[in-house]
């Protein structure tokens, strides 16, 4: 069925406050959700809704909490997540650095123990709308075997980057294994096999079952090269956020355990060198334009195909499976929202 953007952001904030979020962080959370739904995401989007209530009223999330600040040195603002909504916590440490950047020229955020963060492009596009640089960096349980072996032992690891310039910015949000976890999930949620390749059972075997694959380990994109970027950022999220490492992060994709993985978040001023913007803009102009190797189809930078398909969802809405959409409804005890009949 086809949903409107304003009935999901609706219904998801409406479910996570009748569940105890105060409306803006209920606010932003939906809106998180809802946005990888109309970008094509929907591993990362509103099937995660039941999990994150379930782990509400489990006690793993406190959806009132924005964690604890303080900060460690003039540009890295250390926060403790307090098992907040990752968006939450994410925003309000971000919005309490982002002031200082422009006489520091680049700060950190540092973040433990608060709840999955979602799609990274979230966080660059807004810190690139503050006019800076964005990296994002995160890490998860062992879900990714090394290169060369077949037991879980890394995070899916993610990292997205935003740069300004003085048109859309240029936002790069990849993980690190072949393909994050959550479409894993997907796939086993939706009935489908997943593609040969992409994971190993927990015996160590190939497969492409996605309930197989859930319990054994996901392989990194780019063999050694995605292993290796992968195993930095493994490195580098704990050695900054003081969190756990792989092996034992638990709480991104269970109910029952707090969360205590850990994201980073760099803010860079960028050069104020003249017409920088625009030079950079055209560069990303000239690239769209250069030969295709598919005759109708134009070269793409990262993070045109998702606003293209966020702009689509805009005009006509996105399709989400009825059986979801009907639990959702379901997941709200008032039911006051009457979304029936709008369209398949």
């Amino acid at each position: 069925m086809r949903v409107a953007e304003a009935e999901a952001l609706a219904l998801a904030t409406h479910v996570l406050e009748e569940h105890g979020a105060p409306p803006d962080h209920a606010a932003l959370q939906a809106r998180v959700l809802v946005t990888a739904e109309m970008k094509g995401h929907p591993s990362h989007g509103l099937y995660r809704l039941p999990l994150l209530v379930e782990r509400i009223e489990r006690g793993v999330v406190d959806p009132q909490s924005k964690g604890t600040q303080r900060w460690r040195a003039d540009a890295v603002l250390e926060v403790e997540g307090s098992a907040g909504f990752g968006p939450v916590v994410a925003q309000t440490g971000i919005e309490r650095l982002a002031p200082h950047i422009p006489d520091l020229g680049i700060g950190l955020v540092t973040v433990r123990n608060a709840n999955h963060l979602g799609m990274l492009a979230h966080y660059v596009e807004t810190i690139s709308a503050m006019g800076f640089v964005g990296i994002a960096l995160s890490s998860s349980e062992a879900l990714v075997h090394p290169y060369g072996g077949t037991r879980a032992m890394l995070g899916t690891n993610p990292i997205a980057i935003g740069v300004p310039t003085a048109a859309d910015p240029l936002v790069l949000d990849l993980a690190t294994s072949i393909v994050p976890m959550g479409r894993i999930h997907h796939y086993a949620a939706t009935g489908r096999s997943i593609p040969e390749g992409w994971a190993r059972d927990a015996a160590g075997n190939p497969t492409t079952d996605p309930r197989r694959a859930k319990a054994g380990a996901i392989a990194p994109f780019g063999d050694a090269k995605g292993y290796g970027l992968g195993l930095a950022i493994e490195l580098l999220v704990a050695a900054l956020a003081g969190s756990a490492l792989a092996p034992d992060v638990h709480g991104t994709l269970d109910s029952q355990s707090p969360c205590n993985q850990g994201d980073v978040f760099i803010l860079i001023e960028p050069s104020l060198a003249p017409g920088l913007a625009a030079r950079l803009s055209a560069y990303l102009a000239a690239v769209r334009a250069s030969p295709s190797e598919i005759a109708g189809e134009p070269v793409l930078v990262p993070g045109d195909r998702a606003r293209q398909r966020r702009a689509a969802a805009r005009r006509n809405g996105f399709e989400i499976d009825q059986c979801l959409w009907e639990d959702l409804n379901a997941l709200s005890s008032s039911r006051i929202l009457a979304f029936e009949g709008q369209g398949s």
